[in-house]
């Protein structure tokens, strides 16, 4: 999902431009859009020590957290398309947190295999697509596609990456959502926190925030409802994200 009105007035040509920093993203796949902001909004960071961002793209989810974290969280930002590696690295370098990110065109597989670290939270705003229809460029298939990172493959990669303690959060549409929470399950993780977001009240949700842990434990449940019955922007999507919004 694209990003929405505060974008589109702050949009310039080659990218988007937040309250601390800008994001390039001419010569990415996937643009900024609200499934990422979403996530790098909502991820509980509270506890985090160490973050990583899987499928980082622009570099923006990546680019959030460290906003949102105290100065001694480290954050490791990974890349298959190394285009959009190379740029999310330009993006971090032109923002205050250069020191804290570092950008890794990868592929998360062979990352996962070789890292001796572990992490605190994991965040992905994955592929949900099946392979089928072509998409205009082989980059923004690969993007959007989960034949170049199918959910079982993220989950089992994950697990070796996370701290017993930690987080792993997606994004993902709600009913490609339901059936992750089961693979998930299937795998030995627990769901911790589910957000349902909804464009308007009246509406059936249309993405969904997930949280799971290894460990098990009470699950939050919660809906978010981006505007009101007069089209303005609800009071918790402004809680939400006016952090970063230029114009909230």
């Amino acid at each position: 999902m694209q990003a929405d009105l505060p974008s589109r007035l702050s949009l310039k040509k080659n990218g988007f431009t937040f309250k601390r920093f800008f994001v390039a993203h001419d010569r990415c796949a996937m643009k900024v859009g609200t499934d990422a902001i979403l996530l790098g909004a909502w991820a509980p960071v509270a506890q985090a020590r160490r973050v990583l961002d899987i499928g980082t793209g622009s570099g923006l989810i990546a680019l959030m957290l460290a906003q949102r974290t105290p100065d001694t969280v480290m954050l490791d930002a990974i890349e298959l398309d190394p285009v959009a590696a190379q740029q999310a690295g330009e993006n971090v370098q032109a923002s205050p947190w250069a020191a804290r990110i570092q950008v890794h065109a990868q592929n998360v597989v062979t990352w996962a295999e070789a890292c001796d670290k572990r992490y605190s939270l994991i965040v992905s705003n994955p592929p949900y697509f099946a392979p089928g229809v072509e998409c205009a460029t082989p980059e923004r298939e690969a993007a959007r596609y989960t034949g170049t990172l199918d959910h079982q493959t993220l989950l089992r990669c994950a697990e070796m990456l996370i701290e017993e303690t930690g987080f792993l959060c997606v994004v993902l549409p709600e009913a490609v959502g339901n059936d992750f929470i089961a693979l998930a399950q299937d795998d030995g993780w627990h769901l911790r926190f589910r957000t349902d977001v909804a464009e308007y009240a009246h509406r059936p949700p249309h993405r969904v925030l997930l949280g799971f842990s290894p460990q098990p434990g009470e699950t939050l449940l919660e809906r978010i409802v981006i505007r009101g019955a007069d089209k303005n922007y609800s009071d918790v999507w402004c809680s939400l994200t006016r952090d970063f919004y230029l114009f909230l």
